[in-house]
């Protein structure tokens, strides 16, 4: 097996069983280092010691004798007696013969010293004490091994249930599971917690992929954003189209509209001039007001297909809000609505009289729609700011049923409308909001506490030098 494939292995290991590997490659490292850095010493200072004490049981060996005992080496079981008595083995007998009141020393054959005394005719042994510190390095590295390998348990429970838990283990399962929550799409787990987070590599890379997955998160949301405005944009873009094809269509309506129109209205005047009967002069009255509500209505299905350059400049709102309630109340429904302008004399905004009639004539068409009879619909004005600038904000409230809240954020896109009698489009609004916007101002609608419909108009207030402005 090669190098890089025992380290591929290794690497393949999970984080446990790869410590475990390393905890004994240490203790074997540690056990090794022991074995030959301090066991030789050990070795060393035990067989000096045993050096000098044999050196000295010689220096008193050689002195015993039947004069002097020497009792202080019995300790090192010395004995005296005849050949019969201690029973050497024959070499040191042939040795000892050989040199008599010498020693006899083998330490590779025996641990015993002979020797022989010819006066006395005795023989002298004692045991060298070689066992002794050969024992003693012999329970140096067992204590010592038993020792380290107690060491090493110790270090690694301590490690295994209490360090590497808390500091290894720990971070890595919450970074895991919060892997797992990221997955799954569970996005109230997929962030690690800040007091989960610990100060050191693990923490550093835990707030790292806490704000990737924030970033991913924010560039999700702007791209759904993106998107819901792509499908906003296509709407609109349908809806303008649909305008477009109003415009030509109210254009050719008109047109086709206004000859017969004229021909109509002609012929009942020279019949209102001829007629002496009351009923019948009566009649052709009401035929007369009825063509030139047409007419009106012709003029202004031109006017909304007509592209005009407008100019702005002061326009005084009371009269502009009774002019717009005038055209109105050309409806039958307005005979038996209650119409309060409650706009203070002299209140002036910049803006293009015409465009401004038709804004409020739409809001009060759509208001006076939505009331029932014995209706209650008012206009007032008041002093506002839009940003830094002066303004006036215009209600127009009525005591209708109010705005759907479904319908409520969409109320001046085009072609919406809550009227189920089909006498609305859902344009009016959308060109008023367009008009408004084109001044400046703003537009907003809501519902009263009280009931009914509410919808505020905000305009920049006139100051002098007007500025004129093209809006095609």
């Amino acid at each position: 097996m090669t190098g890089k494939s025992i380290a591929k292995r290794f690497g393949d290991l999970k984080v446990r069983p790869k410590l475990m590997v390393l905890h004994n490659l240490f203790f074997l490292v540690l056990t090794l280092s022991v074995n030959f850095s301090v066991i030789p010493l050990v070795e060393s200072r035990v067989e000096q010691a045993r050096q000098r004490e044999v050196g000295l049981i010689l220096e008193s060996f050689q002195k015993a004798g039947p004069t002097d005992p020497q009792r202080r080496l019995e300790v090192y079981e010395l004995q005296a007696g005849t050949e019969k008595e201690l029973q050497p083995p024959d070499a040191v007998l042939q040795w000892t013969r050989a040199h008599p009141n010498e020693i006899w020393r083998n330490d590779l054959e025996s641990d015993f010293l002979y020797k022989w005394d010819p006066v006395g005719q005795l023989y002298y042994r004692l045991r060298l004490p070689n066992s002794f510190y050969s024992g003693i390095v012999e329970s140096a590295k067992i204590a010592l091994f038993v020792v380290l390998g107690v060491i090493y348990v110790l270090a690694v429970l301590f490690l295994e249930l209490v360090i590497l838990p808390r500091y290894v283990y720990g971070p890595i399962r919450l970074l895991l599971v919060a892997d797992a929550a990221a997955q799954h799409g569970d996005r109230s787990h997929e962030i690690v917690s800040g007091g989960q987070i610990p100060g050191d590599e693990i923490g550093q890379i835990m707030k790292s992929r806490n704000d990737t997955i924030r970033d991913l998160r924010k560039r999700e949301r702007d791209l759904e954003e993106t998107l819901e405005h792509l499908e906003t944009a296509k709407r609109n873009l349908e809806a303008q189209d649909r305008l477009v094809s109003l415009g030509l269509l109210s254009a050719s309506v008109a047109h086709e509209m206004n000859t017969p129109l004229a021909v109509l209205h002609g012929s009942i005047e020279k019949m209102l001039e001829t007629s002496a009967d009351e009923p019948g002069r009566q009649r052709l009255k009401r035929m007369m007001r009825v063509t030139e509500r047409l007419r009106k209505i012709s003029e202004g299905l031109l006017d909304f297909a007509r592209l005009r350059r407008r100019e702005m400049g002061p326009v005084e709102m009371q009269g502009l809000v009774e002019e717009a309630w005038a055209l109105v109340a050309i409806d039958e429904k307005a005979a038996t609505t209650t119409f309060e302008n409650r706009v203070p004399p002299g209140t002036k905004v910049t803006g293009n009289a015409d465009r401004l009639l038709q804004v409020f004539v739409n809001l009060l068409r759509n208001a006076l729609h939505a009331v029932n009879s014995n209706g209650r619909i008012s206009v007032t004005g008041e002093e506002c700011r839009l940003g830094a600038a002066p303004a006036y904000a215009f209600a127009v409230t009525d005591n209708g049923p109010g705005i759907p809240p479904e319908v409520l954020p969409e109320i001046f896109d085009a072609f919406v409308t809550t009227r189920l009698d089909a006498q609305g489009t859902g344009l009016g609004l959308a060109v008023a909001e367009g008009i408004v916007d084109q001044h400046g101002g703003v537009i907003s609608a809501s519902n009263c506490p009280q009931g009914g419909a509410r919808l505020e108009v905000r305009l920049p207030a006139y100051v002098e030098n007007p500025i004129t402005v093209r809006t095609e």
